[in-house]
């Protein structure tokens, strides 16, 4: 099988909208905020933004992130990156790598609309975080679209299981 070795994710133009469902202390909470954890969560994205991987073959390699759409192909060849046609594909949505070499995918990853479910996880995000108060913890200030708000940062690292949201994306989980 395949390896991944490197993964260079864009920065997305836009980040998908809010649910329209949020109280006003969740809509006031910034979405890239929202997003970037959800993000770190899942392997899918719902805003388009540019990827390149380099894998190590041979072997099956799936793109760990989709949806995906690749467009450049090269192979690490006489000390430089080389263009090559596409690898063979699989019915699964993978490349069959037929040699050890280093191969890099470039492409674009995200696309919309966002499902309801994955709607439903950042309100429950949302309203968490909205709820979190300072402690004794480390503080961090975020900027939000009212202004700022302090969040007890050990809070936030566990809000994607304390709010319910974790799971309602398992089935969006990157891979172990």
């Amino acid at each position: 099988m395949a390896v991944t070795l490197k993964e260079i994710e864009g920065t997305p133009m836009d980040w998908p909208e809010k649910p329209l469902h949020l109280s006003k202390a969740a809509k006031a909470i910034d979405r890239k905020f929202v997003w970037q954890r959800i993000e770190a969560y899942i392997a899918f994205r719902f805003s388009p933004r540019s990827i390149v991987w380099i894998a190590e073959g041979p072997g099956y390699w799936l793109p760990p992130l989709s949806p995906a759409s690749i467009s450049v192909f090269d192979i690490w060849a006489n000390d430089a990156w080389e263009f090559i046609t596409a690898p063979p594909g699989s019915p699964l949505g993978g490349f069959n790598l037929p040699c050890a070499a280093h191969y890099r995918f470039s492409g674009i990853v995200g696309a919309a609309p966002v499902p309801e479910i994955v709607d439903e996880a950042y309100a429950r995000l949302a309203e968490y975080l909205a709820n979190v108060t300072p402690s004794n913890g480390v503080r961090r200030e975020e900027v939000t679209d009212i202004g700022s708000v302090e969040y007890d940062m050990a809070a936030v690292a566990r809000a994607m299981e304390r709010s319910g949201a974790a799971d309602l994306l398992r089935t969006y989980r990157r891979p172990s």
